[in-house]
Protein backbone atom coordinates (compact mmCIF):
# COMPACT_ATOMS: atom_id res chain seq x y z
CA UNK A 1 0.00 0.00 0.00
CA UNK A 2 2.76 2.55 0.72
CA UNK A 3 4.11 1.51 -2.55
CA UNK A 4 1.28 3.38 -4.62
CA UNK A 5 0.45 6.34 -2.03
CA UNK A 6 2.87 8.71 -3.32
CA UNK A 7 0.01 8.43 -6.74
CA UNK A 8 -2.85 9.34 -4.56
CA UNK A 9 -3.65 12.83 -4.07
CA UNK A 10 -3.12 13.56 0.09
CA UNK A 11 -5.93 15.23 1.46
CA UNK A 12 -6.59 16.46 4.51
CA UNK A 13 -9.85 16.37 6.21
CA UNK A 14 -10.81 19.83 8.16
CA UNK A 15 -13.42 19.45 11.01
CA UNK A 16 -14.64 19.20 14.59
CA UNK A 17 -14.99 15.26 16.05
CA UNK A 18 -18.44 14.91 13.32
CA UNK A 19 -18.75 16.13 9.95
CA UNK A 20 -15.35 15.24 9.05
CA UNK A 21 -15.45 11.90 10.25
CA UNK A 22 -19.00 11.05 8.02
CA UNK A 23 -16.87 12.36 5.11
CA UNK A 24 -14.37 10.67 5.38
CA UNK A 25 -16.15 7.14 5.89
CA UNK A 26 -18.27 7.96 3.09
CA UNK A 27 -16.11 9.61 0.03
CA UNK A 28 -12.72 8.80 1.44
CA UNK A 29 -12.23 5.68 3.43
CA UNK A 30 -11.85 3.13 0.38
CA UNK A 31 -11.23 5.30 -2.51
CA UNK A 32 -7.87 4.36 -3.54
CA UNK A 33 -6.98 7.47 -5.71
CA UNK A 34 -6.59 9.69 -2.52
CA UNK A 35 -4.53 9.15 0.23
CA UNK A 36 -6.12 10.79 3.76
CA UNK A 37 -3.17 11.91 5.98
CA UNK A 38 -5.75 13.18 9.17
CA UNK A 39 -8.16 15.39 10.49
CA UNK A 40 -7.74 19.23 12.19
CA UNK A 41 -9.96 19.73 14.65
CA UNK A 42 -11.27 22.79 15.97
CA UNK A 43 -14.48 24.44 17.83
CA UNK A 44 -14.36 21.96 20.47
CA UNK A 45 -12.16 21.68 23.50
CA UNK A 46 -9.26 19.01 23.82
CA UNK A 47 -10.43 17.18 21.03
CA UNK A 48 -7.57 17.00 19.17
CA UNK A 49 -4.73 15.05 19.31
CA UNK A 50 -6.20 11.70 19.48
CA UNK A 51 -6.52 9.02 16.99
CA UNK A 52 -9.07 7.83 14.42
CA UNK A 53 -9.16 4.36 15.22
CA UNK A 54 -7.95 1.18 12.77
CA UNK A 55 -11.65 0.07 13.72
CA UNK A 56 -12.85 2.80 12.14
CA UNK A 57 -10.61 4.22 9.37
CA UNK A 58 -10.69 1.02 6.97
CA UNK A 59 -8.51 -1.42 4.67
CA UNK A 60 -6.66 1.55 3.53
CA UNK A 61 -5.58 3.54 7.01
CA UNK A 62 -4.61 0.12 9.33
CA UNK A 63 -2.92 2.61 11.84
CA UNK A 64 -6.04 5.00 11.87
CA UNK A 65 -5.38 8.90 11.36
CA UNK A 66 -4.07 11.27 13.67
CA UNK A 67 -6.14 14.55 14.69
CA UNK A 68 -4.17 17.47 15.21
CA UNK A 69 -5.42 21.25 16.34
CA UNK A 70 -6.15 23.28 13.26
CA UNK A 71 -4.07 26.38 14.68
CA UNK A 72 -1.00 23.76 13.10
CA UNK A 73 -2.73 24.06 9.15
CA UNK A 74 -0.13 25.78 7.32
CA UNK A 75 2.61 23.37 9.46
CA UNK A 76 0.38 20.45 8.82
CA UNK A 77 -0.23 21.41 4.86
CA UNK A 78 3.52 21.77 4.44
CA UNK A 79 5.17 18.46 6.76
CA UNK A 80 2.86 16.07 4.79
CA UNK A 81 3.15 17.70 1.62
CA UNK A 82 -0.81 17.93 1.39
CA UNK A 83 -2.27 18.64 -1.86
CA UNK A 84 -6.15 19.37 -1.31
CA UNK A 85 -8.07 20.22 2.32
CA UNK A 86 -12.06 19.79 2.71
CA UNK A 87 -13.55 21.71 4.59
CA UNK A 88 -15.97 19.53 7.14
CA UNK A 89 -17.17 21.10 10.44
CA UNK A 90 -20.27 24.00 10.44
CA UNK A 91 -21.76 26.89 11.75
CA UNK A 92 -18.87 28.91 10.35
CA UNK A 93 -19.68 32.50 9.59
CA UNK A 94 -19.06 33.36 5.45
CA UNK A 95 -15.93 35.63 6.29
CA UNK A 96 -14.63 32.76 8.62
CA UNK A 97 -14.72 30.15 5.85
CA UNK A 98 -13.16 31.97 3.03
CA UNK A 99 -10.13 33.14 5.68
CA UNK A 100 -9.92 29.21 5.70
CA UNK A 101 -9.72 29.10 2.55
CA UNK A 102 -7.10 32.00 2.07
CA UNK A 103 -4.74 30.17 4.76
CA UNK A 104 -5.24 26.88 2.66
CA UNK A 105 -4.48 28.79 -1.09
CA UNK A 106 -1.89 31.08 0.18
CA UNK A 107 0.39 27.56 1.03
CA UNK A 108 -1.01 26.90 -2.83
CA UNK A 109 -3.26 23.81 -1.79
CA UNK A 110 -6.97 23.27 -2.93
CA UNK A 111 -9.53 23.86 -1.34
CA UNK A 112 -13.09 21.46 -1.37
CA UNK A 113 -16.68 21.33 0.01
CA UNK A 114 -18.43 18.17 -0.47
CA UNK A 115 -22.17 18.49 -1.37
CA UNK A 116 -25.04 17.31 0.82
CA UNK A 117 -25.63 14.76 -2.27
CA UNK A 118 -22.65 13.15 -2.04
CA UNK A 119 -22.56 12.39 1.51
CA UNK A 120 -25.80 11.87 2.29
CA UNK A 121 -26.74 8.24 2.92
CA UNK A 122 -30.53 6.73 1.36
CA UNK A 123 -32.41 5.07 3.94
CA UNK A 124 -34.85 2.82 3.30
CA UNK A 125 -37.29 4.19 5.39
CA UNK A 126 -38.79 8.07 5.15
CA UNK A 127 -36.75 10.58 6.21
CA UNK A 128 -37.89 13.66 8.01
CA UNK A 129 -34.82 16.16 7.98
CA UNK A 130 -34.43 19.31 10.81
CA UNK A 131 -32.02 21.37 10.20
CA UNK A 132 -31.08 24.97 11.07
CA UNK A 133 -29.54 28.04 10.05
CA UNK A 134 -27.97 28.47 13.25
CA UNK A 135 -26.69 26.67 16.56
CA UNK A 136 -29.19 27.30 18.88
CA UNK A 137 -32.27 27.91 16.55
CA UNK A 138 -34.08 25.10 17.96
CA UNK A 139 -33.68 22.11 16.16
CA UNK A 140 -34.60 19.93 19.40
CA UNK A 141 -37.50 21.38 20.26
CA UNK A 142 -38.93 21.16 16.98
CA UNK A 143 -37.20 17.37 17.02
CA UNK A 144 -39.89 17.08 19.82
CA UNK A 145 -42.72 18.75 18.08
CA UNK A 146 -42.33 15.97 15.01
CA UNK A 147 -41.98 13.56 16.78
CA UNK A 148 -44.84 13.95 18.60
CA UNK A 149 -47.60 14.01 15.65
CA UNK A 150 -45.45 11.41 14.05
CA UNK A 151 -46.64 9.25 17.19
CA UNK A 152 -50.44 10.63 17.30
CA UNK A 153 -50.50 8.82 13.82
CA UNK A 154 -49.63 5.56 15.72
CA UNK A 155 -46.45 5.12 14.42
CA UNK A 156 -43.05 4.45 15.30
CA UNK A 157 -40.08 7.13 15.01
CA UNK A 158 -36.64 6.72 15.16
CA UNK A 159 -34.44 9.86 15.89
CA UNK A 160 -30.67 10.14 14.53
CA UNK A 161 -28.85 12.51 16.23
CA UNK A 162 -25.52 14.60 14.19
CA UNK A 163 -22.66 12.93 15.95
CA UNK A 164 -21.20 14.36 18.69
CA UNK A 165 -17.81 11.61 19.31
CA UNK A 166 -15.78 13.04 22.11
CA UNK A 167 -14.71 10.48 23.78
CA UNK A 168 -13.02 6.74 22.56
CA UNK A 169 -13.93 6.73 18.97
CA UNK A 170 -13.89 2.95 19.43
CA UNK A 171 -16.75 2.78 21.94
CA UNK A 172 -18.69 5.56 19.91
CA UNK A 173 -19.36 3.56 16.69
CA UNK A 174 -23.16 3.31 16.90
CA UNK A 175 -24.61 4.63 19.98
CA UNK A 176 -28.45 4.24 21.25
CA UNK A 177 -29.40 5.87 24.34
CA UNK A 178 -33.04 5.34 25.83
CA UNK A 179 -32.07 6.72 29.80
CA UNK A 180 -30.65 9.21 31.81
CA UNK A 181 -28.22 6.05 32.45
CA UNK A 182 -27.48 5.35 29.27
CA UNK A 183 -25.94 9.08 29.33
CA UNK A 184 -23.84 8.36 32.54
CA UNK A 185 -22.29 5.01 31.37
CA UNK A 186 -21.27 6.41 28.01
CA UNK A 187 -19.46 9.20 29.84
CA UNK A 188 -21.46 11.79 27.90
CA UNK A 189 -20.33 15.54 27.13
CA UNK A 190 -22.65 18.15 28.74
CA UNK A 191 -23.17 19.24 24.96
CA UNK A 192 -24.21 15.86 24.16
CA UNK A 193 -26.44 15.64 27.39
CA UNK A 194 -27.76 19.02 26.49
CA UNK A 195 -29.29 17.69 23.02
CA UNK A 196 -30.60 14.07 24.24
CA UNK A 197 -31.87 14.40 27.76
CA UNK A 198 -35.28 16.35 27.09
CA UNK A 199 -35.36 13.75 24.28
CA UNK A 200 -34.86 10.97 26.21
CA UNK A 201 -37.31 12.40 29.46
CA UNK A 202 -40.27 11.93 26.88
CA UNK A 203 -39.55 8.40 25.94
CA UNK A 204 -37.57 9.11 22.72
CA UNK A 205 -34.70 6.76 21.52
CA UNK A 206 -31.56 8.57 19.81
CA UNK A 207 -29.34 7.02 17.88
CA UNK A 208 -25.94 8.32 17.09
CA UNK A 209 -22.29 6.87 17.00
CA UNK A 210 -19.32 7.42 14.31
CA UNK A 211 -20.40 5.20 11.31
CA UNK A 212 -23.53 6.27 10.39
CA UNK A 213 -24.17 3.78 7.48
CA UNK A 214 -24.50 1.28 10.77
CA UNK A 215 -26.38 4.10 12.99
CA UNK A 216 -28.72 3.99 10.02
CA UNK A 217 -29.09 0.37 9.77
CA UNK A 218 -29.81 0.02 13.86
CA UNK A 219 -31.92 2.97 13.65
CA UNK A 220 -34.08 1.08 10.84
CA UNK A 221 -34.40 -1.64 12.29
CA UNK A 222 -36.19 0.25 15.20
CA UNK A 223 -39.24 2.39 13.13
CA UNK A 224 -41.65 3.23 10.28
CA UNK A 225 -39.89 6.79 9.94
CA UNK A 226 -36.65 8.39 11.04
CA UNK A 227 -35.84 11.98 12.65
CA UNK A 228 -32.58 12.81 11.57
CA UNK A 229 -32.00 16.05 14.27
CA UNK A 230 -28.73 17.80 12.82
CA UNK A 231 -26.04 19.33 14.44
CA UNK A 232 -24.98 22.96 14.93
CA UNK A 233 -25.95 24.41 11.48
CA UNK A 234 -24.69 21.11 9.59
CA UNK A 235 -26.95 19.39 6.49
CA UNK A 236 -28.31 16.34 6.70
CA UNK A 237 -26.47 12.65 7.03
CA UNK A 238 -29.72 11.22 5.21
CA UNK A 239 -30.97 12.30 1.75
CA UNK A 240 -34.60 13.83 3.44
CA UNK A 241 -37.92 13.20 2.02
CA UNK A 242 -39.02 16.10 3.43
CA UNK A 243 -36.84 19.06 4.71
CA UNK A 244 -37.66 21.45 7.53
CA UNK A 245 -35.06 24.02 8.47
CA UNK A 246 -35.13 26.11 11.56
CA UNK A 247 -34.45 30.12 11.49
CA UNK A 248 -34.04 32.02 14.13
CA UNK A 249 -35.97 35.40 14.41
CA UNK A 250 -33.91 36.99 17.36
CA UNK A 251 -31.09 36.42 14.60
CA UNK A 252 -32.11 37.69 11.46
CA UNK A 253 -29.87 38.13 8.22
CA UNK A 254 -28.13 35.04 9.79
CA UNK A 255 -29.54 32.60 7.82
CA UNK A 256 -27.78 34.24 4.80
CA UNK A 257 -24.35 34.90 7.01
CA UNK A 258 -23.41 31.36 7.97
CA UNK A 259 -22.40 28.08 6.27
CA UNK A 260 -23.78 25.87 5.61
CA UNK A 261 -27.03 27.72 7.04
CA UNK A 262 -27.83 29.70 3.81
CA UNK A 263 -27.56 26.11 2.24
CA UNK A 264 -30.04 24.65 4.30
CA UNK A 265 -32.15 27.80 4.23
CA UNK A 266 -32.13 27.60 0.39
CA UNK A 267 -32.53 23.66 0.32
CA UNK A 268 -35.48 23.33 2.41
CA UNK A 269 -38.87 22.10 1.90
CA UNK A 270 -40.61 24.00 5.11
CA UNK A 271 -38.83 27.22 6.71
CA UNK A 272 -40.00 27.10 10.63
CA UNK A 273 -39.06 31.09 11.96
CA UNK A 274 -38.87 30.18 15.63
CA UNK A 275 -39.26 32.32 18.60
CA UNK A 276 -41.25 34.73 16.92
CA UNK A 277 -43.37 35.28 19.95
CA UNK A 278 -39.95 36.95 21.33
CA UNK A 279 -39.16 39.14 18.21
CA UNK A 280 -39.64 42.17 16.68
CA UNK A 281 -42.08 42.11 13.59
CA UNK A 282 -39.28 43.78 11.63
CA UNK A 283 -37.15 40.68 12.36
CA UNK A 284 -39.96 38.29 11.08
CA UNK A 285 -40.35 40.27 8.31
CA UNK A 286 -36.77 40.46 6.87
CA UNK A 287 -36.15 36.13 7.18
CA UNK A 288 -39.65 36.44 5.16
CA UNK A 289 -37.82 38.81 2.78
CA UNK A 290 -35.21 36.72 1.98
CA UNK A 291 -37.25 33.03 2.02
CA UNK A 292 -38.99 35.28 -1.05
CA UNK A 293 -35.81 35.87 -2.83
CA UNK A 294 -34.04 32.41 -2.04
CA UNK A 295 -36.51 29.95 -1.60
CA UNK A 296 -39.74 30.66 -2.64
CA UNK A 297 -41.35 27.69 -3.18
CA UNK A 298 -40.94 26.85 0.72
CA UNK A 299 -43.67 26.60 3.45
CA UNK A 300 -42.80 28.98 5.97
CA UNK A 301 -44.09 28.64 9.14
CA UNK A 302 -44.03 30.89 12.14
CA UNK A 303 -43.28 29.12 15.49
CA UNK A 304 -43.60 30.22 18.97
CA UNK A 305 -40.50 29.07 21.73
CA UNK A 306 -42.55 29.00 25.22
CA UNK A 307 -40.11 29.11 27.95
CA UNK A 308 -41.49 28.02 31.10
CA UNK A 309 -39.68 27.58 34.67
CA UNK A 310 -40.35 24.50 36.92
CA UNK A 311 -39.92 26.83 40.06
CA UNK A 312 -40.86 30.64 38.99
CA UNK A 313 -40.63 31.42 42.67
CA UNK A 314 -37.21 31.27 42.42
CA UNK A 315 -36.97 33.76 39.55
CA UNK A 316 -39.39 36.09 41.21
CA UNK A 317 -37.62 39.08 42.68
CA UNK A 318 -34.34 37.04 43.51
CA UNK A 319 -31.02 37.76 42.16
CA UNK A 320 -30.40 35.43 39.91
CA UNK A 321 -27.42 33.65 38.15
CA UNK A 322 -28.27 32.75 34.36
CA UNK A 323 -26.83 28.79 33.03
CA UNK A 324 -27.54 28.52 29.18
CA UNK A 325 -26.88 25.91 26.72
CA UNK A 326 -23.27 26.01 26.39
CA UNK A 327 -22.64 25.74 22.01
CA UNK A 328 -25.15 28.18 21.64
CA UNK A 329 -23.30 31.09 23.35
CA UNK A 330 -20.20 29.87 22.62
CA UNK A 331 -19.42 28.65 18.81
CA UNK A 332 -23.33 29.91 18.22
CA UNK A 333 -22.75 32.66 19.24
CA UNK A 334 -25.80 33.54 20.79
CA UNK A 335 -25.58 36.19 23.91
CA UNK A 336 -27.83 34.51 26.22
CA UNK A 337 -30.92 31.74 26.00
CA UNK A 338 -33.75 30.10 27.50
CA UNK A 339 -32.71 30.93 30.73
CA UNK A 340 -32.59 34.60 30.17
CA UNK A 341 -35.79 34.70 28.68
CA UNK A 342 -37.14 33.53 31.77
CA UNK A 343 -35.34 35.07 34.30
CA UNK A 344 -37.13 38.17 32.39
CA UNK A 345 -40.30 36.84 32.35
CA UNK A 346 -40.75 35.87 36.00
CA UNK A 347 -39.14 39.13 36.97
CA UNK A 348 -35.77 38.16 38.52
CA UNK A 349 -34.52 41.62 40.40
CA UNK A 350 -30.81 41.07 39.04
CA UNK A 351 -28.86 39.03 36.67
CA UNK A 352 -25.48 38.51 38.42
CA UNK A 353 -22.64 38.96 36.46
CA UNK A 354 -20.51 35.83 36.35
CA UNK A 355 -17.20 36.75 34.98
CA UNK A 356 -15.58 37.85 38.19
CA UNK A 357 -16.77 34.51 39.79
CA UNK A 358 -15.59 32.77 36.88
CA UNK A 359 -12.45 29.93 37.37
CA UNK A 360 -10.37 27.90 35.58
CA UNK A 361 -11.57 26.74 31.93
CA UNK A 362 -14.39 29.19 32.30
CA UNK A 363 -12.51 32.14 33.20
CA UNK A 364 -10.73 30.93 29.85
CA UNK A 365 -14.28 31.09 27.93
CA UNK A 366 -14.97 34.48 28.89
CA UNK A 367 -11.95 35.69 27.45
CA UNK A 368 -12.40 33.87 24.31
CA UNK A 369 -15.82 34.99 23.48
CA UNK A 370 -16.06 38.27 24.70
CA UNK A 371 -20.12 38.62 23.46
CA UNK A 372 -20.54 37.25 26.79
CA UNK A 373 -21.59 38.99 29.72
CA UNK A 374 -24.42 38.22 32.11
CA UNK A 375 -25.01 34.59 31.31
CA UNK A 376 -22.74 31.44 32.14
CA UNK A 377 -22.48 28.61 29.64
CA UNK A 378 -23.16 24.84 31.10
CA UNK A 379 -19.41 23.81 29.83
CA UNK A 380 -18.88 20.20 30.49
CA UNK A 381 -16.67 18.61 27.96
CA UNK A 382 -14.07 17.01 30.07
CA UNK A 383 -13.96 16.39 34.00
CA UNK A 384 -11.45 19.56 34.92
CA UNK A 385 -14.25 21.36 32.92
CA UNK A 386 -17.25 20.10 34.85
CA UNK A 387 -15.27 20.95 38.57
CA UNK A 388 -14.22 24.72 37.30
CA UNK A 389 -18.36 24.82 36.33
CA UNK A 390 -19.09 23.98 39.62
CA UNK A 391 -16.71 25.75 41.58
CA UNK A 392 -17.81 29.22 39.43
CA UNK A 393 -21.32 28.21 40.05
CA UNK A 394 -21.03 28.11 43.91
CA UNK A 395 -18.73 31.42 43.66
CA UNK A 396 -21.18 33.02 42.63
CA UNK A 397 -23.26 35.43 44.78
CA UNK A 398 -26.74 35.18 43.91
CA UNK A 399 -30.30 33.99 46.04
CA UNK A 400 -30.89 31.20 42.75
CA UNK A 401 -29.69 29.73 39.47
CA UNK A 402 -31.61 29.49 36.41
CA UNK A 403 -30.85 26.42 34.12
CA UNK A 404 -31.30 27.17 30.73
CA UNK A 405 -29.39 24.43 29.58
CA UNK A 406 -31.33 21.46 29.12
CA UNK A 407 -29.48 19.02 31.36
CA UNK A 408 -30.33 18.95 35.06
CA UNK A 409 -27.57 19.94 35.98
CA UNK A 410 -28.34 19.04 39.75
CA UNK A 411 -27.61 15.17 38.80
CA UNK A 412 -23.81 16.40 37.71
CA UNK A 413 -22.92 18.95 40.00
CA UNK A 414 -23.43 20.03 43.61
CA UNK A 415 -24.82 23.41 43.61
CA UNK A 416 -25.01 25.44 47.21
CA UNK A 417 -27.84 27.55 46.01
CA UNK A 418 -31.74 26.55 45.37
CA UNK A 419 -32.40 26.27 42.06
CA UNK A 420 -34.77 25.66 38.98
CA UNK A 421 -34.56 24.49 35.50
CA UNK A 422 -36.54 26.04 32.68
CA UNK A 423 -37.74 24.11 29.35
CA UNK A 424 -38.91 25.44 26.12
CA UNK A 425 -41.27 24.02 23.77
CA UNK A 426 -42.30 24.61 20.06
CA UNK A 427 -45.98 25.85 19.41
CA UNK A 428 -47.37 26.83 16.50
CA UNK A 429 -48.62 30.29 16.14
CA UNK A 430 -51.51 32.02 13.67
CA UNK A 431 -51.26 30.72 9.90
CA UNK A 432 -50.07 27.48 8.41
CA UNK A 433 -49.14 25.16 11.01
CA UNK A 434 -46.16 22.68 11.64
CA UNK A 435 -48.89 20.17 12.59
CA UNK A 436 -50.84 20.17 9.60
CA UNK A 437 -47.71 19.79 6.95
CA UNK A 438 -46.61 16.79 8.86
CA UNK A 439 -49.58 15.09 8.59
CA UNK A 440 -49.61 16.22 4.85
CA UNK A 441 -46.45 14.27 4.45
CA UNK A 442 -47.41 11.35 6.28
CA UNK A 443 -50.31 10.66 4.30
CA UNK A 444 -47.88 11.30 1.13
CA UNK A 445 -45.50 8.56 2.08
CA UNK A 446 -48.75 6.73 2.72
CA UNK A 447 -48.24 5.76 6.95
CA UNK A 448 -50.95 6.91 7.81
Amino acid sequence: MEGISNRREKILIMGAAGRDFHNFNVCFRDDPSTHVIGFTAAQIPQIEGRIYPPQLSGDLYPQGLPIWPQDDLEQIIKENQVQRCILSYSDLSHQTVMTLVSRVLAKGVDFGLLGWRRTALISKKPVIAICAVRTGSGKSQTTRYVVDRIREAGLKVAVVRHPMPYGDLSKQIVQSFSSLEDLDEAEVSFEEREEYEAEIKRGITLYAGVDYDKVLHRAEEEADLLVWDGGNNDLPFFVPNLWITVADALRPGHEVGYYPGEANFRAADVIVINKANSAQFEAINSIKFNITKLNPNADVIIAASQVTANDPLAIEGKRVLVIDDGPSLTHGGMPYGAGMIAAWKYGASEIVDPRPFAVGSIGELFQKYAHLDRVLPAMGYYPQQVEDLEETINRVLCDSVVIGSPIDLSRLIDMNKPHTNVSYELEDMDGPRLRDVIVKFLDKVKLR
